[in-house]
C-alpha cells in the first residue's frame, strides 16, 4: 500500500468505526422486542462490572464437539486477512449462534437467529478487538440480557469468568474468557482503541433503550477446529 493509501486508511478508519458506533445506538439498534419490564431507565449511567481485583479466574478448556481428549492447543494463530467469525458459543448460558457479515450498511436492521460482527473492527488472531453482536431475544443473546438486565440468575456479575468460543471459517477456535460487563453503554470508543486481542459482545437493554450491555473477553487459547463444527450454516431472518 502506499504511503498516501496508508495516511488515508490511518485517517478514515476512525471516523468509520465512530460513525458505525454511533449509529448502532442512536438508530436503536439490537432493541429487545418482547416484554422488558424490568429494563433500565433511558438515562442510566455507563456501568462496568468486573472481576474483584487479585481474583484469578482460570477455566478448564473444554474441546470442541467431536474432538478428543487430547488435542493439542496451537502456539498462535497467525493473522489471516481472510479469517472471518463464524460460530459464537457460550456454553454457560446455553448460546450457539452463525456469526454472519451484516447486511447493508451499519444503518441496516440486524438480522435474527444469527450474530453479526463489525467490519470496521478486526476478526480473531488479529491481536485487536472482534466485535460481535446480536439480539437481546430467545435463540440469540437473550441471556446476557436476562442476568445483565433483569438480574436473574445472578446478575451481571455472574458472567465474570464464562467461556466464550468463536470458530472462524479457517477451522480455529478461539477461546476466550469474561472479564468485564458493560452496562449502559453509548459507543465503542473502548473496543476500537484496543491494541491487544479481545473480544467484545453486544445486546440491547431494551425497547427504545439506548445504552447497550457489551461483554469484554480476554483470549485464553487457540486450537484446530472441525470443520464442520467451525462453519455451521446460518438461516438467517429478518426480525419481526
Amino acid at each position: 500500500m502506499s504511503t498516501l493509501g496508508r495516511s488515508l486508511r490511518d485517517r478514515l478508519l476512525p471516523a468509520v468505526i465512530t460513525a458505525a458506533g454511533v449509529t448502532l445506538i442512536a438508530a436503536g439498534l439490537l432493541s429487545y422486542t418482547g416484554s422488558a419490564s424490568a429494563a433500565p431507565d433511558a438515562s442510566a449511567s455507563p456501568t462496568i462490572v468486573s472481576a474483584d481485583p487479585g481474583s484469578s479466574l482460570v477455566l478448564p478448556t473444554l474441546p470442541p464437539p467431536g474432538a478428543s481428549g487430547s488435542i493439542e492447543p496451537l502456539p498462535s494463530a497467525t493473522a489471516n486477512p481472510n479469517r472471518v467469525a463464524t460460530r459464537v458459543v457460550i456454553e454457560a448460558l446455553g448460546i450457539d449462534l452463525p456469526v454472519v457479515k451484516p447486511p447493508g450498511n451499519e444503518s441496516t436492521y440486524p438480522l435474527c437467529n444469527v450474530a453479526m460482527y463489525i467490519q470496521e473492527l478486526h476478526q480473531p488472531g488479529s491481536g485487536m478487538a472482534t466485535y460481535i453482536y446480536a439480539h437481546a431475544r430467545d435463540g440469540m443473546f437473550g441471556p446476557i440480557y436476562e442476568r445483565a438486565i433483569l438480574k436473574k440468575s445472578g446478575g451481571p456479575k455472574s458472567m465474570i469468568g464464562m467461556l466464550v468460543q468463536v470458530y472462524t471459517n479457517d477451522d480455529l477456535l478461539f477461546e476466550y474468557e469474561i472479564t468485564a460487563v458493560r452496562l449502559h453503554q453509548l459507543n465503542l470508543d473502548a473496543a476500537a482503541a484496543a491494541t491487544t486481542e479481545q473480544l467484545w459482545l453486544q445486546t440491547s437493554e431494551g425497547y427504545h433503550i439506548p445504552g447497550k450491555t457489551q461483554l469484554v473477553a480476554e483470549p485464553l487459547i487457540v486450537l484446530p477446529a472441525d470443520h464442520k463444527a467451525a462453519n455451521p450454516k446460518p438461516h438467517p431472518v429478518v426480525c419481526s
